[in-house]
């Protein structure tokens, strides 16, 4: 392989390890995606409900709580058929507790299920490239993202690094830019060594 591919190649692979980064910083914003009327976990849910088949849910929680889950997936289909809205409250009440119930186990709060349509459009890009099965398409968006949010702050640190000594100020401002700056690369490379992108 050439120079130019290998540099092309570790650069991609760069760019993507730093949407892991991004995703370790703004753990809320999975938070979210998780307590989702369009998100996987409630997804699965109707679709358990649907197949009276409690299988789909139970990956999304610790085997802890399988058998709570279990006990009111059951009681909740009881009464599919019967009353509309002892249905639809039995219903919720399923899907709350098993989102509260993912999100502890996680370590995370619950505050309640959220509307469909509000999870970020970043995550709204990978789930779906998943049902798409064509990572591509998302790649090249959000590759041109990311690379503009690390050359601005490279560019932000330069800049400031020709003036720091001139005043008190220019320093303190080429300070902060430097430590965003190395910290976010300083992250990069942790979860490079280490592998963990999950932060609570």
């Amino acid at each position: 392989m050439k120079k130019d591919q290998v540099k092309m190649s570790l650069g991609k692979g760069l760019i993507l390890s730093i949407v892991l980064v991004l995703m370790a910083f703004f753990p809320h914003q999975m938070e979210a995606h998780c307590d989702s009327y369009d998100g996987p976990v409630i997804q699965d849910a109707y679709k358990a409900l649907k197949t009276e088949d409690v299988t789909p849910v139970l990956k999304w929680i610790e085997v802890k709580y399988e058998k709570e889950i279990t006990d009111l997936f059951n009681k909740t289909l009881q009464y599919q058929t019967g009353d509309k809205q002892v249905y639809q409250i039995l219903e919720k009440h399923f899907l709350e507790t098993l989102v509260r119930l993912h999100r502890q186990g996680e370590g995370a709060p619950f505050t309640g299920l959220k509307p469909a349509g509000t999870t970020e459009q970043i995550i709204q890009m990978t789930d779906a490239a998943l049902a798409t099965e064509n990572i591509d398409a998302f790649v090249k968006k959000f590759n041109a993202h990311t690379e503009q949010f690390i050359r601005e702050k490279y560019q932000k640190v330069a800049a400031l690094q020709l003036v720091k000594d001139t005043s008190v100020e220019q320093g303190r401002a080429f300070v902060a830019a430097y430590v965003d700056y190395t910290h976010a690369v300083e992250a990069l490379h942790n979860i490079l060594e280490h592998g963990s992108v999950h932060a609570h």
